[in-house]
């Protein structure tokens, strides 16, 4: 069994951040949604290894607050380059925990989707070995 794709949520007109934070932040691919769902907003990306992640519109829209989707980057180096690019785009990057998992250096981010408590948005993990 593999991972297919994980789903977050974003408000209405969201997407936009979406793709700043997957796409430009994260260097996903936007993909195409099938037909039938592209009336429901959103959209979905891809990484090169296949991954996906689909951004689906919520009203009332609320952030997950513990509970994220956890990417492995190629090594540390790569971790750091990613981390600069999120921060550099604007989105908050959490370095608090980077030694937390033993055998990964990591970092928490989140990609800015506000919701009606105005927190910083979707949580994300990403680690290197």
């Amino acid at each position: 069994m593999r991972a297919h794709h994980v789903q977050v949520c974003c408000p209405p007109g969201g997407e936009d951040a979406a793709r700043r934070f997957w796409r430009d932040g994260l260097g996903m691919t936007e993909v195409d949604k099938p037909e039938p769902l592209r009336a429901r907003g959103g959209c979905w990306f891809r990484h090169a290894d296949g991954a996906e992640v689909h951004v689906g519109v919520e009203d009332p829209f609320r952030a997950a607050g513990r509970a994220h989707p956890a990417f492995v980057v190629g090594d540390v180096a790569a971790l750091e380059r990613v981390g600069e690019r999120l921060e550099a785009l604007g989105f908050t990057v959490d370095r608090t925990e980077r030694g937390t998992f033993p055998g990964f250096t990591r970092f928490h981010c989140f990609d800015g989707q506000l919701d009606d408590r105005g927190g910083p948005g979707n949580r994300v993990e990403l680690l290197a070995r």
